[in-house]
């Protein structure tokens, strides 16, 4: 077998198999940490996490993520529709972003986030005001996203750190509040 034959940090060991099974050893060898969860250790962790998060309780898993998250936020508008709001929700998520906005309506299609938004801090807010406002409360620069004549290409404009990515939804994009910002 070569190298790259190798699973990966995050592959499964045994093809077709999710997860893991229980700990080995029984109980008198579980780690004695309590970022450990000791059902996931007794029955097995079938979740899709790394293998460094394998067994840990999903409330640690997310405080290590917290702690580990970049300082920039991601917000998306939900005024109209909620198609991509999950495909948000999980790209802010794989890019470690230190939280997701949810602006407008509260409810949105969660199985496009496909179980991501238990591990990161995702808000939301009525309107562009309650996000200014959050974003002025913790010193992020707003950046509305868009396509919109006028835009800076998003590959040559230099982005603050402590920055809220504003996107709007398919098709009308950012609404014309958040396109004037600051409001």
């Amino acid at each position: 077998m070569h190298d790259d034959d190798a699973a990966g940090p995050s592959e499964w060991a045994v093809a077709g198999q999710v997860g893991v099974g229980p700990w080995p050893g029984g109980p008198t060898a579980w780690p004695r940490d309590e970022r450990y969860d000791p059902d996931l250790l007794e029955h097995g962790d079938a979740r899709n996490v790394v293998d460094a998060y394998r067994y840990w309780r999903r409330d640690a898993v997310a405080d290590d993520l917290a702690r580990r998250a970049h300082p920039f936020h991601v917000a998306i508008e939900n005024f109209g529709h909620d198609h991509n709001i999950g495909t948000v929700v999980r790209t802010a998520n794989a890019f470690a972003a230190a939280g997701v906005h949810i602006v407008g309506r509260k409810r949105w299609n969660r199985r496009g986030a496909m179980v991501t938004d238990r591990y990161l801090k995702v808000h939301h807010h009525d309107d562009v005001a309650g996000l200014a406002a959050f974003a002025e409360a913790h010193g992020l620069a707003v950046v509305a996203v868009d396509n919109t004549p006028g835009a800076v290409r998003i590959e040559t404009a230099e982005l603050p750190r402590d920055c809220l990515l504003l996107f709007g939804q398919e098709g009308p994009g950012v609404t014309g509040e958040a396109a004037r910002w600051p409001p």
